[in-house]
């Protein structure tokens, strides 16, 4: 009986022990330099404890000051990075291509998976003790996507992923920040590039919208096209799973701490969780491209969008899209619109426009 508990103890520390190496110990000092090996990168368990320490001592929607011996760019750099069979098919079983989509002839990597592959980049910047802003519920609010080649290109060899902050800007919900996330080619010409917008809200604001107005925004009338819809409207109807999270969480995909936590009480049936803003994005992108034709989000395009409601899960939405002309000065360009609304109302939950660079 002896010997088995001193074994038992035993275990538990070297199980202890290869615990503080691997995932903190190791991750920490991986954490001093910006440009990482996609082979030696550190562990999601780190990055989460780091995300819980600066959110019980930060407030949301105020910008922080960051100490002089802390000062440096927020930027990561992934070098080496190459493409895993294994988690594309996991996204885009997740993200509404469906699981034999790698497979299919003439496909191109669905336009959002270079943001997936940055997730545990972003997550780096976020818990970075540079980063001016709590980690804890920054809300996307939106997102410009463009890309110069196509995302095949990222097929051909090893290739470089990075996250860098670029502005903060104070206003009156909070804080937004816009955080550039790029995926260059072996070659190191750009390849896919994103902007994100995060929203750092204050608690203290009221007010019923969380984002500010842009363009494209200002060319809307309550989720609804102000100029009459033509005639050549699709629309799909889907329904979104109760194990919309599960899939997205599995897919790690998921860099909110507030999300991860609240996973447990979901699914006890708390209908409380709301579908992922990329993954809302890539199932628009995937109905699109199986409706209209691949050609529609070949490179060189543009992708504009704006996260406005939350959308509960499991439950039901309306996409639609249609082609548009836009008057840009002298010019005329071509593009496609598209909206994900709640079915029967005009709840919006996801507005954006495709248009060719």
């Amino acid at each position: 009986m002896g010997n088995a508990q001193s074994c038992g103890v035993a275990c538990l520390t070297v199980g202890s022990v290869y615990l503080l190496y691997a995932h903190i110990y190791r991750s920490h000092q991986l954490l001093k330099t910006n440009v990482l090996s996609s082979d030696h990168l550190p562990s999601f368990l780190y990055l989460y404890l780091r995300s819980l320490s600066r959110a019980v001592s930060r407030r949301s929607g105020h910008l922080h000051a960051t100490p002089p011996k802390k000062r440096r760019e927020a930027v990561f750099t992934v070098l080496q990075y190459r493409l895993d069979p294994v988690t594309l098919r996991r996204f885009c079983s997740a993200g509404g291509y469906g699981w034999d989509y790698p497979d299919t002839e003439y496909r191109d990597i669905p336009l959002c998976f270079p943001d997936f592959l940055c997730g545990r980049l972003l997550l780096m910047v976020l818990t970075d003790p540079s980063f001016r802003l709590s980690p804890a519920g920054l809300v996307r609010v939106r997102q410009s996507v463009k890309t110069l080649q196509p995302i095949d290109e990222l097929k051909k060899g090893p290739f470089m992923l990075q996250v860098r902050v670029m502005e903060y800007r104070p206003i009156d919900a909070g804080v937004e920040v816009d955080i550039c996330l790029s995926a260059s080619s072996r070659s190191g010409s750009l390849v896919w590039e994103s902007v994100l917008t995060l929203l750092s809200k204050n608690k203290l604001h009221t007010a019923d919208t969380c984002f500010t107005k842009t363009e494209h925004e200002s060319e809307q009338c309550s989720g609804q096209p102000c100029e009459p819809v033509p005639d050549n409207m699709k629309q799909v109807e889907l329904r979104v799973p109760w194990r919309t999270n599960l899939l997205c969480a599995w897919s790690s995909s998921i860099y909110s701490l507030h999300r991860l936590l609240s996973l447990p009480a979901w699914l006890f049936g708390c209908r409380s969780q709301s579908a992922p803003s990329l993954w809302m994005l890539s199932v628009c992108l995937a109905e699109i491209e199986k409706h209209k034709g691949v050609e529609v989000i070949t490179a060189p395009i543009n992708v504009t969008v704006q996260f406005r409601e939350p959308l509960l899960v499991p439950g039901k939405v309306v996409i639609r899209f249609w082609e548009m002309t836009k008057k840009r000065g002298q010019h005329f360009a071509e593009g496609l619109s598209f909206h994900m609304q709640q079915p029967g109302s005009n709840i919006s939950h996801v507005v954006g426009m495709i248009s060719k660079s």
